[in-house]
């Protein structure tokens, strides 16, 4: 093989696996699938898109090997596939968050208008005598994976529980990382009935890349 020939083959095949995130609704899908799987018709919902839209990402996505799919029944579930898949989309929203004004004004402005915009990273977290750890995605996720002594409310449920949280530690909101808004309105429900509570940037992931032998190498 030629050198030319091997060079056209590798940068043309790399184009391909990057074009897989050069859409937003894609990028969504798998900040969502991070999380858990989802079946078509829960994406389709979650990033209010089409049923068609999102089995046509789904299928782009799986093709980059980015996502696996099982079936169960009549339903497909899909989920991000592994270790790769989430540190290539890490890195790519922390290229974001660094070098890109639009990500960084849109976020510092959502954040400030949200009564959220300090917050905290998985290497300044308080001790359990300080913080409780609250996790306000759904369920399902939780049961995914979730951060170690985390408890869980989702965020459609907060208002009924807040009786269960204690009022003499900071709580600490998080969900499914920078850009899920679900810890932000936790947040301000819970500032605004008296409690000390600031989010978490990271997620139950950004944990596990950090402690789990299994995807540190």
């Amino acid at each position: 093989m030629e050198k030319r020939t091997f060079k056209d083959s590798i940068y043309t095949a790399i184009a391909g696996l990057a074009k897989a995130f050069g859409n937003a609704n894609r990028l969504e899908i798998l900040d969502l699938l991070a999380n858990g799987e989802k079946t078509v018709e829960q994406v389709a919902t979650q990033t209010a898109i089409t049923v068609a839209n999102a089995s046509q990402h789904l299928q782009l996505l799986k093709n980059a090997r980015l996502v696996k799919s099982r079936r169960e029944g009549n339903f497909i579930f899909y989920t991000l596939n592994g270790k790769q898949a989430y540190t290539a989309w890490k890195a790519l929203r922390e290229l974001a968050l660094a070098a890109e004004p639009a990500v960084q004004v849109t976020l510092r402005q959502y954040r400030h208008e949200a009564g959220s915009p300090e917050s905290l990273t998985l290497d300044s977290l308080p001790g359990n005598d300080r913080a409780l750890l609250l996790d306000v995605r759904p369920t399902d996720e939780y049961a995914s994976g979730s951060l170690p002594g985390a408890v869980s409310i989702p965020i459609g449920e907060l208002p009924q529980r807040l009786g269960e949280l204690p009022r003499h530690l900071t709580i600490i909101t998080y969900c499914r990382g920078p850009f899920c808004t679900f810890a932000d309105d936790a947040v301000q429900l819970l500032k605004a009935n008296g409690f000390d509570a600031v989010r978490l940037e990271e997620t139950y992931l950004d944990h596990r890349l950090l402690n789990d032998e299994s995807w540190k190498n």
